[in-house]
């Protein structure tokens, strides 16, 4: 069978392909290949910049013409270099034959040999996937987040004065508003995004074990410890570690999945909290004409992009995890075992964008159900009963506290009248009695975010 969508193993190569082929261009196997181009181009044009006898003499007007061997970079140039591959049966030792062959079609035959020149394949590895993870999300992710964020602060706004019944241990609570409690979820995101803002991106860059040994023993008189901090910072935008093995340590890529482990797992809580107002009534949801929410049963409306979200977000995360957990161990100054894992981190970003776009999806079909919220306030006038008391304690009433768990915590209904009936009871002033009568479970909900 040919590889399609509907021949695909993974889903997020199948299924949702449409909903994830934008991080294609930073995790897929054409991706890593231009990257590693980028580098390595860039990496040859840093050394001209030294005073390196054998490059002294090269005509920097042709910097354009090179760049462009990794601007222009198509689908079929990363095909020539697996077809490469299959040769070398070396992924980067391809990238640096297939330069060459550009060069040679440059007419730039006597420096090739500084292409990749004192590097090992991880200098090459370990900058390029740390600009894939920088560059998808600067470009995909935090926009998407960020959109988000957005709307979940329209939605706060839209129905900042909605009183609503909480509830805390699944039980009935002192009112809420509903806008303040989507503004909960916009500061943990946006608490959580400045995080994720100040985590550096890392890479190794040093040679074959992280000391510079080819590079020294060809030009001791170079700093190269500075050129390479110059390289990584002012050409690839990374930061550089500076003591390495022959890989990155990996740390600061555990830091970035933990934290956007932790985004998911806020919104993993949003998810949970509109499928469950959804089924309290809370909310409806918009009906698109042809849709089905069940095979047998023609009246549902099911919240499904919530659950897909939902289900989405424990593949991502456990991914992530793994990444996190497994990266930064690596028996001596490297073994293999992070090559293929490293393949992997676009699958827990794909997984990650499907949920963030279906938890936007959900939300843009939500429509607020006011009566149910408006009869579940009035069916909880219990939930008053802090209210009273305190205001009894500032009173300094006797068992303020005593008095209403006598009243209200029962089996019996409590409503406004049984609530008016005790109040009239009180050995209190004829004011503060009407200063508790005033009190509804609509308008105890306290500030107004």
């Amino acid at each position: 069978m040919k590889l399609n969508n509907l021949t695909a193993i993974s889903p997020v190569d199948g299924r949702y392909r449409d909903k994830v082929a934008t991080l294609g261009e930073y995790f897929s196997e054409y991706a890593l290949i231009k990257y590693r181009v980028f580098v390595e181009v860039e990496y040859f044009i840093a050394l001209c910049e030294l005073p390196l006898p054998q490059l002294k003499e090269f005509d920097k007007s042709k910097y354009e013409a090179i760049r462009k061997i990794h601007l222009d970079f198509s689908e079929e140039d990363a095909l020539r270099i697996k077809e490469i591959e299959s040769v070398t049966n070396h992924d980067v030792k391809a990238v640096e034959y297939f330069i060459k062959e550009k060069f040679d079609a440059l007419n730039i035959a006597e420096p090739k040999e500084f292409i990749h020149f004192g590097l090992t394949s991880q200098d090459i590895n370990n900058t390029s996937v740390p600009c894939t993870i920088k560059d998808a999300i600067k470009e995909v992710y935090m926009p998407l987040l960020e959109s988000l964020i957005e709307k979940l602060t329209t939605l706060s706004e839209e129905w900042k004065q909605v009183s609503m019944l909480a509830r805390t241990h699944g039980q009935p609570a002192s009112p809420t508003r509903l806008g303040k409690e989507m503004l909960v979820y916009v500061e943990r995101l946006n608490v959580q995004l400045e995080l994720l803002k100040g985590i550096p991106c890392y890479a190794k860059f040093g040679g074959a074990t992280g000391n510079f040994n080819a590079h020294m023993v060809a030009y001791p008189e170079i700093d190269w410890v500075q050129f390479a901090n110059n390289f990584v910072n002012e050409h690839l935008q990374l930061e550089r570690s500076q003591l390495t093995t022959q890989i990155a340590h990996y740390d600061n890529y555990s830091a970035t999945f933990d934290n956007i482990k932790r985004i998911n797992t806020i919104i993993l809580d949003l998810n949970r909290d509109m499928w469950t107002y959804i089924s309290m009534g809370y909310f409806k949801q918009k009906i698109k004409k042809g849709e089905v929410g069940s095979s047998a049963m023609p009246h549902k409306v099911n919240p499904i992009d919530f659950e897909n979200s939902e289900g989405n977000i424990g593949i991502a995360n456990a991914v992530f995890e793994h990444l996190s957990a497994k990266l930064p161990v690596s028996r001596l100054q490297r073994d293999l075992t992070d090559s293929t894992v490293l393949r992997n981190i676009g699958v827990p970003f794909a997984h990650t964008v499907i949920s963030m776009k279906s938890t936007l999806k959900g939300l843009e079909k939500v429509l607020l159900n006011s009566d149910e919220l408006e009869k579940d306030l009035e069916d909880n006038w219990a939930v008053v009963a802090e209210a009273i008391q305190t205001i009894l304690r500032r009173e300094a009433y006797p068992n303020p506290y005593e008095a209403l768990k006598e009243l209200t915590r029962t089996n019996k209904k409590i409503n406004q009248e049984v609530i008016h009936e005790f109040i009239s009871t009180l050995e209190v002033s004829d004011a503060i009695k009407e200063e508790l009568r005033v009190i509804t479970p609509q308008n105890y909900t306290g500030v107004i975010f």
